[in-house]
């Protein structure tokens, strides 16, 4: 998941979902505290207006 936003800097939440469910279905079930230690280590950042997250970090 990580890799991805590093690679495309913002992706809406539902792609990135989808993203994670293709590569790993029974691992959905850890996207919302990977999302949650993401944006708590600062890497990441929400904008509620478009539903995406933008990657932040170095």
């Amino acid at each position: 998941m990580l890799q991805r936003l590093r690679r495309y800097r913002t992706e809406s939440l539902a792609d990135l979902r989808g993203y994670v469910r293709k590569k790993a279905p029974d691992l959905d079930v850890l996207f919302v505290p990977a999302v949650d230690l993401l944006f708590l280590l600062g890497l990441v950042e929400y904008h509620p207006k478009t539903d995406s997250f933008e990657y932040v970090g170095p």
